[in-house]
């Protein structure tokens, strides 16, 4: 099965594309459940302290970073788009509700398509400008995705994702 289309500019969009070798419907499960994203989400020794996910458009999207040394990071976002074990939208530029964000940086598309066994996953940062495309980019992007894509797979093979 293909992804969605969806029309990618380079100047302002970072990409994230993987073969994964686990069910759509896990992938689906581990972005939607809070109790299951806050164990993969921010790459190790981070973690997330709090995860409070609305998981339909206006809902909400809220979770708080921890790093290493204890510095909390909060985060609050909306859902724009949700098509079950297809399609997720969220944003920085929205709170739920589709309230404005005092700090908005980018939009994130994640699709997902069952390839076989596995999942076709594509993420997206949308930004509204360069200069943020390239921070987003600088603050690690493609490794910090990356990374946290492949801990959410081993999270999901050691068998965590039951009920």
């Amino acid at each position: 099965m293909t992804l969605p289309k969806i029309t990618i500019d380079p100047k302002l969009d970072l990409v994230l594309e993987r073969e994964l070798d686990v069910p759509v419907e896990l992938v689906w499960r581990a972005w939607t459940t809070p109790e299951h994203l806050r164990h993969w989400f921010v790459p190790k020794p981070w973690t997330i302290t709090a995860c409070e996910l609305d998981v339909r458009p206006g809902g909400a999207m809220n979770f708080t970073m921890r790093s290493p040394e204890g510095q909390e990071f909060p985060n609050s976002g909306c859902y724009l788009e949700v098509k079950p074990f297809e399609r997720l939208i969220t944003t920085d530029t929205l709170l739920g509700g589709y309230r404005p964000s005092p700090n908005p940086f980018f939009t994130a598309v994640l699709d997902f398509a069952r390839n076989g066994e596995g999942t076709r996953y594509r993420a997206v940062a949308i930004h509204g400008e360069e200069a943020s495309r390239q921070k987003h980019e600088e603050m690690g992007f493609h490794d910090g995705w990356g990374t946290v894509i492949s801990q959410m797979v081993e999270y999901i093979k050691a068998g965590r994702m039951a009920g």
